[in-house]
């Protein structure tokens, strides 16, 4: 039996954090990973180069049944902060869209600096340990394949259940479940839509077609680019309202964000009378989405000049195409979603340590508990966060 003071269950972006957090206060620090190396979503990130954090990092950006959980642990570790240990270690990087940061080389560099940084503060890495069973008498005992383990603090860093073929699971809720604390319903977020019928017909042949929309459910909306799939709707715009949306609701796709496309219609029609509707979106919007919305919202007037077209039945496609109503049949579901929603119930945690408040010594922090932040960074830097705030005191 090895004694540890802190076991932390989970190598990825949370688990590493609180691990060197808790290493440099000289604690004696062991991380549990249970495939075959630490950081994997890491290293998949931003398209291999992760977006690591975003420089307009509020609690705004994050989605949870108590909104207000996760100020603690945000302002007491910013994503400035995680900036300077980046630039620390000579890490170049870059910024994208609304302040997303990302490497100018590799996602590898955030890894390398995270190990480097757990080498320092002397902190233990065991990866391809499966655990077999845990327990509480006093101070928790982990028994593993390897091995069995002695700690005084527990920390559940082991995700949600995106992405299951790097290894994602449902082991922390259930472990959470087996303290008595309370999981909220999970599902798949930041996720792409699936269409059937005449609409998956239609995303099948735009498959690869992007541009600019702004997506809406009735509570939310978002302006940025997005991409049909041979399944459906993805994208940016698409992947932020997934968060928002229910199974059976529509979705309102704007084809023109912040342009009066009635007034731009008309305007076109007194300067181009004798070209067709399809000629003059062909300057803002791809071809060929521009042919398959002909197809199905003005087929009756693909050759009509614009001069032909009455005022009501130009008003009425401008209605359409500013807000073109689908019905999505679902989403990819976790297989290629970037995070899960829900999870650990925040009511069972202190805001300020993410210690339980119900079993002394076990923490729970990252992707498993029920705060969800939205694309661009975000919920790397929850990660960061929360594993900064247990670690200073785990």
């Amino acid at each position: 039996m090895s004694y540890f003071d802190v076991v932390v269950l989970g190598g990825g972006a949370a688990g590493l954090m609180c691990a060197i957090t808790a290493g440099q206060r000289g604690r004696r620090v062991l991380v549990l990973e249970g495939s075959n190396r630490v950081g994997k979503k890491i290293l998949m990130s931003g398209g291999g180069r992760c977006n690591f954090t975003n420089l307009h990092c509020k609690p705004e950006n994050f989605i949870s049944k108590n909104p207000r959980f996760c100020i603690s642990a945000l302002s007491r570790y910013t994503q400035w902060d995680f900036i300077e240990m980046v630039q620390r270690h000579g890490i170049a990087y870059h910024e994208k869209t609304a302040g997303q940061l990302f490497c100018n080389e590799s996602s590898k560099q955030i890894v390398a600096m995270l190990l480097a940084e757990c080498s320092a503060a002397k902190v233990e890495i065991q990866t391809s340990s499966v655990v077999d069973d845990i327990s509480c008498n006093g101070h928790y005992q982990i028994d593993c394949e390897g091995g069995s383990y002695e700690c005084e603090s527990l920390v559940i860093a082991t995700g949600g259940l995106s992405i299951p073929k790097m290894g994602a699971s449902d082991f922390g809720y259930k472990l959470a479940r087996q303290f008595d604390l309370n999981v909220l319903d999970t599902r798949a977020a930041l996720v792409p839509f699936t269409f059937t019928g005449v609409l998956h017909e239609l995303a099948t042949r735009l498959s690869g077609v992007s541009t600019a929309a702004n997506v809406a459910t009735d509570s939310m909306s978002f302006a940025e680019n997005i991409l049909f799939t041979h399944r459906g709707l993805s994208g940016p715009a698409a992947l932020q309202i997934s968060s928002y949306w229910t199974p059976g609701e529509a979705l309102t796709i704007d084809l023109f964000p912040g342009t009066a496309i009635a007034d731009h219609l008309q305007k076109q029609k007194r300067q181009r009378p004798k070209s067709v509707l399809r000629t003059v979106l062909i300057d803002s919007l791809p071809r060929a989405l521009v042919i398959e919305l002909q197809a199905l919202l003005w087929p009756q007037q693909a050759e009509t000049p614009l001069a032909e077209i009455p005022d009501d039945s130009l008003r009425q496609i401008a209605g359409e195409l500013s807000a073109w109503s689908v019905r999505p049949a679902g989403t990819e579901g976790y297989r290629t979603a970037e995070v899960t929603m829900g999870g650990i119930d925040t009511g069972e945690l202190s805001s300020k340590t993410l210690e339980a408040r119900r079993q002394k010594g076990l923490y729970c922090i990252g992707e498993v508990v029920d705060v969800t932040g939205h694309l661009g960074g975000f919920n790397f830097q929850w990660a960061w966060a929360s594993g900064y705030a247990a670690g200073l005191v785990a």
